[in-house]
């Protein structure tokens, strides 16, 4: 029984069911790394725009100043500004309405911070739940794989009532490239993943503290034209 024993000659003899899963396990593959490049660029952008936001904002420059700069920001505001800009826009509407109560305000202000944190939050997010199944389903997909492709070699095998090495070797190792293409799209997915993940609680960490000291600021200013 000659056989070609290099990768592609082992996949283009496959059984066809074995051939649709490395087809499938290869679409999940290109999947999650065009999840990976995409999800790390925006982490990576997320954080250096907070970053800057926040050496911005703790600087001690005028809020409205900061404020009108962050409405011009090409391209829309991300992360911490976009919290900020919620905030202290709602902070204005109800100022320019001439009398109003503080702690009213402040919850008010609060209610916008949080809705703008949640789109912020859900950007980060968004594909994370993609990359999990791809990580947790694929070995599976290629164990299913591998399976089928071990009985229908056991079959042949059968068939031909010969068990050397020779005849048992291509139609197994043909079978086993399933479960390492399954590997192969699942450890990139399951470690970027818990990467992402962390990365992305940590900004959602940093943003429930600015809410909450950007709060009190804007109480404390809403106290002060009270009292005025």
């Amino acid at each position: 029984m000659n056989a070609d024993l290099t990768v592609i000659g082992l996949i283009t003899e496959a059984d066809i069911p074995v051939q649709i899963v490395l087809l499938l396990l290869l679409l999940a593959s290109l999947v999650s790394w065009s999840i990976i490049f995409s999800k790390r660029r925006l982490l990576n952008k997320t954080k250096a725009a907070s970053d800057k936001f926040e050496a911005d904002f703790w600087s001690g420059g005028d809020l409205n100043t900061l404020y009108q700069a962050s409405t011009r920001a090409k391209g829309g505001t991300l992360g911490m500004a976009s919290i900020f800009e919620a905030g202290f826009r709602e902070f204005n509407r109800i100022i320019q309405q001439g009398k109003f109560d503080a702690d009213k305000l402040v919850s008010e202000c609060s209610r916008a911070m949080r809705v703008a944190q949640m789109r912020e939050v859900d950007r980060l997010e968004q594909s994370l739940a993609t990359l999990a199944t791809i990580g947790s389903t694929s070995p599976y997909v290629g164990l299913f794989g591998t399976v089928w492709g071990i009985m229908v070699a056991f079959l042949e095998i059968g068939k031909m009532q010969s068990a050397t090495l020779a005849v048992v070797a291509p139609p197994i190792a043909e079978a086993l490239i399933a479960t390492a293409m399954g590997l192969v799209a699942a450890i990139p997915a399951v470690i970027a993943y818990n990467r992402f993940a962390d990365k992305a609680v940590r900004l959602e960490y940093r943003y429930d503290g600015f809410s909450e000291e950007f709060a009190s600021i804007l109480e404390r200013h809403a106290r002060a034209r009270q009292g005025d």
